[in-house]
């Protein structure tokens, strides 16, 4: 089994949208890709809390697969590379980590 764990952080403003707009966007189009991608086994979506650290990263997403063949299938899947052009419109950074477990 392969984790994806991808955190975002937004531009204040991009696309017409404040930070907040475009993190909420994200998040439903990531969400939305469970059960429309055949190797994407689980996923889960979160915002940052309006109580903590606003400089904490905005958006963290956690995907499982059953493997690394799996994540690739994921990436370059159309479905997900339509929300990763919104997101590269959209974010200031991204950080990344993928594990076998």
């Amino acid at each position: 089994m392969v984790k994806h764990i991808v955190m975002f952080k937004f531009l204040p403003e991009a696309d017409g949208r404040t930070k907040q707009e475009n993190a909420i966007i994200a998040a439903e189009m990531l969400s939305d890709l469970q059960g429309r991608v055949p190797s994407l086994i689980n996923s889960e979506v979160k915002l940052n809390s309006a109580r903590a650290d606003q400089s904490n990263y905005d958006l963290v997403l956690a995907t499982e697969f059953e493997s690394f063949e799996g994540l690739q299938e994921y990436a370059t899947h159309p479905l997900h590379l339509e929300v990763v052009e919104f997101i590269k419109k959209t974010r200031e950074s991204r950080s990344c980590v993928d594990y076998e477990y």
